[in-house]
């Protein structure tokens, strides 16, 4: 009988950081793993840098499919798509599966099983609905938490902690948080590690579910070394950059990528033991890694400015549409009832210019009949006074008044490399890199699902598995 399939989809872990602090002891639970699992190195399934995005390629691993057969390009695409994903494969066999906030994949419910949206896309449509209390809280605090002005209410923070403690809020993770805020507050600790306190949170949620529901196939999406490493690189390798932190950012955040792949190991090391109590096979994948990101250096790093309240101005700009969600970083989704509104819309965003004619938004349709993206595409540190025109009204305003700086500089890129390690009990590296296409086969191999091929174009590993166990 086949095991059931536990895929933890840490997002964009780097496989060279992740030798080097398994090595020297900082990362026991990724080294016990390790030395159970055939380890893959895999490469994206485009070389275009403009699709090499966790959102397009966590859509392929989880379809199959190449980019240029399923088109999914924006974060919140996948939702609406209709192609046939790895949750519907094992549930057509009619077995129980979870999916625990993988990025950009299309909702369900089906009783005895779970859905719930990664942070950038959930819409309130989790399964069962009693976990949109915890997707809701979480996708905001996800969206805005950079944003002091959008704070939930004390209200909100009382819902998600009934919400927590009935549904398996650990003595661990209180401690934790305790820990964190205790040291925020004292100054030994930055903000930035809340990050592992949302990793520790969705683990106790996810655990909860998994041992009642008991599912054929799980996956597990967390991002948090994927966000310290675009945020902090720089202060860990500082060599790599020309526009260098000073001696006290550096001292801060030094070592913030490795307290954040620490936080993690101790969370593979609740998943071993997950694991272990109900014979679950681990799969752990990383889709890309990261590499430093030097593009912007010439003009002091790139930067990010954010709207302070992106309802509150596009409601006295007249731009009406059916849903203005944040997504990734400084960027929105606006959808529509129909072309007109998104032509006024688009029109109205883009009248926003400096002095010199610069345009401050950028807008991006990419012939979606509903949707358009936007997003400040001022990239360089500018004084909040600088006025910026509304060339529709005559209006000025001053930066500052309309929009915030994000902390930090960006650090880090996506590279097209990533890790696939397959826990069956034996340790095998294996040299030649393999396709994210190949991973939906191996999943449905594994899990004992045929299926035909069709137009998809990866190759099952599973028969190396199999071969090197014979040998």
């Amino acid at each position: 009988m086949t095991r059931p399939i536990l895929s933890l989809e840490l997002n964009e872990l780097c496989a060279p950081l992740l030798e080097r602090w398994m090595a020297d002891g900082s990362l026991p639970n990724f080294r016990r793993l390790h030395r159970q699992s055939h380890v893959f190195e895999t490469q994206a399934d485009t070389t275009s840098p403009e699709e090499l995005e966790p959102w397009i390629q966590w859509y392929s691993i989880h379809t199959g499919l190449a980019f240029d057969q399923h088109h999914v390009f924006r974060l919140t695409d996948g939702r609406g798509a209709s192609h046939r994903d790895i949750w519907q494969a094992v549930t057509d066999q009619g077995s129980a599966v979870m999916n625990f906030a993988s990025m950009n994949a299309r909702p369900f419910a089906r009783p005895g099983s779970l859905y719930v949206g990664d942070p950038w896309s959930e819409q309130g449509d989790a399964y069962p609905p009693e976990l949109n209390i915890y997707n809701r809280f979480v996708g905001h605090n996800v969206r805005e938490y950079s944003n002091a002005e959008n704070r939930l209410s004390s209200s909100d923070y009382a819902a998600f902690l009934r919400f927590a403690l009935t549904h398996g809020l650990s003595p661990a993770t209180v401690l934790r948080i305790t820990s964190q805020l205790t040291g925020e507050k004292l100054g030994s600790a930055g903000s930035h590690a809340r990050v592992a306190i949302l990793d520790a949170l969705q683990y106790d949620v996810f655990a909860h579910y998994y041992r009642r529901i008991r599912p054929r196939f799980a996956s597990f999406f967390a991002n948090s070394v994927a966000h310290l490493q675009h945020s902090y690189w720089r202060h860990m390798d500082p060599d790599a950059f020309t526009v260098k932190p000073d001696a006290a950012e550096i001292g801060r955040y030094a070592s913030a990528i490795r307290d954040g792949y620490v936080a993690m190991d101790a969370m593979v090391g609740r998943f071993l033991d997950l694991a272990a109590r109900h014979d679950a096979l681990i799969v752990f994948q990383t889709a890309l890694s990261q590499q430093p990101f030097a593009r912007y250096e010439n003009q002091g790093g790139q930067h990010f400015l954010r709207l302070r309240d992106h309802k509150g101005f596009l409601a006295r700009r007249g731009i009406v549409s059916r849903s203005a969600d944040p997504t990734m970083t400084h960027q929105y989704m606006l959808r529509f009832d129909d072309q007109d509104q998104r032509a006024a819309a688009k029109a109205r965003l883009e009248a926003f210019r400096l002095a010199d004619g610069y345009q401050v938004f950028a807008t991006r349709d990419d012939g979606d009949a509903d949707a358009l993206y936007f997003g400040c595409q001022i990239s360089w540190k500018i004084d909040a006074e600088t006025p910026m025109t509304d060339t529709a009204t005559g209006e000025t305003h001053s930066i500052g008044s309309l929009l915030y700086p994000m902390e930090g500089v960006k650090s880090g890129c996506h590279h097209p490399s990533g890790s696939l390690w397959i826990a069956n009990g034996q340790h095998v590296r294996h040299a030649d890199p393999v396709s994210i296409l190949d991973i939906f086969p191996t999943m449905l191999d594994l899990m004992g699902i045929g299926e035909a091929a069709g137009e998809r174009r990866g190759q099952s590993l599973a028969g190396l598995l199999r071969s090197r166990a014979a040998a």
